[in-house]
């Protein structure tokens, strides 16, 4: 039985105690009372069969089984247009717990030949809702009644004075949808207006209505914003005003990371699940797609364009990425780790080192050797990567509030001007690091490594004390190595004594960038150079190999040392690009933070400078030779494959560190054998609390072997290359 209108199920009591029950109800709820009143919603274009499907993977991955949608009334007028609306009602009914919101009228039935308009007819629009109920009603058991009526842009209310054919149109569909079994949301305001949902219940427009919508977007166009109970308490005030005990539900919100703020999207999905509302849709999965217009027009607002907890393309942002991990108490989890206040409030007397993708592989070790020494840190870091969460716990747990973490990207030129206003010291490691994530995705690629390092430059340059960066760059600005000829060994590649890289390569080969990845990498530290030069800033930078160590979760794009070693642990296949006998210095990351504080620790001797950095000559090693040091630590072979070399493999790279030796006295002091073993002690430790995180996180790249098991997303986070 459908309950009478103005009760919900299971009430039974005066409509103002309802409502105070539900807020008491709410505020001693728990995580995950709160995550289950969460849908999405998605819009899908006409005959967009392919978004559907996609969407409903995203929703399974998300373990989420609510989805508020559009039924159009002008697309079911369409040729083909009923097929269409009969597939994705049914579609999306068998797979979901389906809110279908019935809107637009088509033209040909309009007071004016548009969607928006008011139906010369109102009560076509209850015979086609009735209609819908009786040939697809088994795929539902609510109905929403149009979306934003109160929207010039969704109802033209100029066409209807005082809103009386709306109310007319929405009292009839809802009194039809009643006798048929179904429950009614009335579509969601926007903005709150109490003021309109008075009328409508003035009008009986609310007799048959069980649930009311609203709308909200905090931090995206709501300027006065009061918070969600402001907004409830005013809808709640209209309805006990007229005894109806009538339903909220938040059927529309959602934050857009158009300035890459993903954490703030995060903030604002647990500030709205914990409204005392009975559902929450929040939109959307994905970002809309950019050859789109959106409700505002093409591109006229760039805002609608990165609503999505998925990117157009399917790249999961910070959100979808954890809420799939491990749901609400994952995102919890995170957000816990976020400093907020010194985003906004900065103490003077503050002067922290800052580490720009603090949580990645390099930042994390370096963060926590300069915390060790007793330096305020401040960690900047998108968390981009997946897994580096891992380490931005380890470090708060380690070292309590001594280190600032920021969740923040460095494309963000705001937050980014906040975070180093009071720096002493910066080192800039944040980067999209592999090779073949930016041939995929070249523009994000030179949006996160060059714009991004150039924002932190700009940033650092119109302070009035320029504090020392440092940049670490890569050893593919290189490319190929024009003149160096490797010649084939038993188990490696090597150099004739009058190779012009015997010795290893040092700052003199010229430059020669091959890829999107070097093209960029290479635009940034010629900035961070210039910029030393114009502007008498001190930076540095560091061109660096293959660096290895604990907090180095390694894929077959990213820290080829830590992969070999996690997929031998793991008992997975490695398969080897080319014949194995190629050859890389490696560099132990202690060592690496042994430089990386020598270079901010003597600005003079290193500004304007460019250093190859590496485990040099005496830590070459070539990946067959590395297959047998693999099997001495660990007892047995990995088991490996072979595959075509790859455009661009390198058969020979080591630095010659000459330069920076004489600079600073610097020397790498862990031999090859110690560091691997080290971090294989480390890995058995770490990869039974996360073995998808251990696929996935880690920054140091090599393009030399692979298990097949990532996607890399070209976002910042913290880095370590690996050539």
């Amino acid at each position: 039985m459908m309950p009478q209108q103005g009760t919900r199920a299971g009430d039974g009591m005066p409509p103002r105690h309802a409502a105070q029950v539900r807020r008491q109800g709410h505020e001693q709820g728990d995580d995950q009372t709160t995550a289950g009143k969460l849908g999405f919603l998605e819009w899908f274009h006409y005959q967009d069969y392919e978004h559907v499907e996609h969407t409903l993977a995203a929703l399974r991955e998300l373990n989420v089984t609510r989805l508020r949608t559009g039924i159009s009334w002008a697309d079911y007028h369409r040729t083909h247009g009923a097929d269409w609306t009969r597939w994705l009602v049914q579609r999306l009914g068998e797979a979901t717990e389906l809110l279908p919101c019935f809107l637009y009228t088509p033209p040909s039935r309009g007071i004016q030949p548009k969607t928006s308009s008011p139906p010369r007819n109102p009560d076509e629009y209850g015979e086609w809702i009735a209609l819908m109920i009786d040939e697809l009603g088994d795929n539902f058991d609510w109905v929403e009644l149009w979306n934003e009526p109160n929207n010039l842009v969704e109802w033209d209310w100029i066409l209807d004075d005082g809103w009386q054919i709306f109310a007319r149109m929405i009292d009839t569909a809802a009194a039809y949808a009643h006798r048929k079994g179904k429950r009614v949301a009335l579509g969601g305001m926007s903005p709150i207006d109490p003021a309109w949902l008075a009328l409508m219940a003035d009008e009986g427009a609310l007799r048959h209505v069980d649930s009311v919508g609203i709308h909200g977007f905090p931090g995206v166009w709501e300027a006065d914003w009061m918070g969600w109970q402001n907004s409830i308490d005013q809808v709640q005030a209209v309805l006990d005003d007229h005894d109806l005990s009538t339903d909220i539900w938040i059927t529309e919100t959602g934050y857009s990371t158009w300035r890459h703020d993903e954490m703030t999207q995060i903030d604002a999905l647990l500030a709205t699940l914990h409204a005392p509302v009975g559902r929450v849709y929040w939109y959307s999965v994905f970002d809309l797609k950019p050859g789109l217009p959106s409700k505002n027009g093409f591109h006229n607002d760039e805002r609608d364009y990165s609503f999505g907890v998925l990117t157009h393309d399917g790249r999961p942002k910070l959100l979808q990425r954890l809420w799939s991990q491990g749901g609400q108490a994952a995102v919890q989890d995170l957000a816990k780790l976020q400093d907020y206040a010194s985003i906004h409030v900065v103490d003077e007397n503050k002067h922290p080192i800052v580490v720009s993708g603090g949580a990645g592989f390099i930042g994390t070790n370096l963060a926590h050797r300069l915390l060790t020494q007793g330096e305020r840190v401040l960690v900047y870091d998108s968390l981009a990567r997946p897994g580096v969460e891992r380490n931005a716990r380890w470090l708060r747990k380690l070292h309590g509030h001594q280190v600032e973490i920021q969740i923040k990207d460095v494309r963000d030129r705001y937050a980014l001007k906040a975070a180093v206003r009071n720096a002493k010291r910066v080192y800039q490691l944040a980067g999209q690091t592999a090779v073949t994530t930016s041939v995929v995705h070249p523009l994000a690629d030179f949006e996160v490594n060059s714009r991004g390092t150039l924002e932190l430059l700009e940033r650092l340059r119109r302070r009035q004390y320029m504090p020392p960066l440092v940049y670490t760059s890569t050893n593919k600005v290189y490319g190929e190595l024009a003149g160096v000829t490797p010649r084939e060994g038993d188990s490696a590649y090597y150099l004739d004594p009058d190779d012009p890289a015997a010795g290893g390569v040092d700052e003199h080969f010229p430059l020669d960038f091959h890829s999107p990845y070097g093209c960029s990498k290479g635009a940034a530290e010629q900035y961070v150079l210039d910029y030393a030069r114009v502007y008498k800033m001190p930076n540095t930078v560091f061109r660096m190999s293959c660096i290895y160590g604990p907090h180095q979760f390694g894929t077959e794009d990213q820290g080829w040392v830590a992969h070999f070693l996690i997929s031998t642990l793991l008992h997975r296949p490695i398969t080897i690009y080319g014949n194995g006998k190629q050859v890389r210095d490696v560099l132990y990351i202690d060592d690496l933070v042994a430089a990386l504080l020598a270079a901010g620790a003597n600005p003079d001797r290193v500004a304007g400078e460019a250093f190859n950095i590496g485990g040099g000559p005496t830590r070459a090693i070539s990946l067959l030779e590395f297959l047998d040091l693999i099997a001495d630590i660990h007892g047995e072979h990995p088991v490996v494959s072979y595959d075509e070399w790859r455009p661009g493999d390198q058969r020979y790279y080591v630095s010659d560190v000459d330069k920076f030796r004489q600079a600073v006295g610097w020397a790498p002091a862990t031999d090859v054998k110690t560091g691997v073993r080290e971090l294989y002690r480390w890995l058995r430790t770490w990869i039974p609390a996360g073995n998808a995180a251990a696929q996935s996180n880690g920054n140091g790249h090599g393009n030399l072997s692979s298990t097949r098991q990532i996607h890399p997303v070209p976002q910042a986070t913290g880095k370590g290359e690996a050539g």
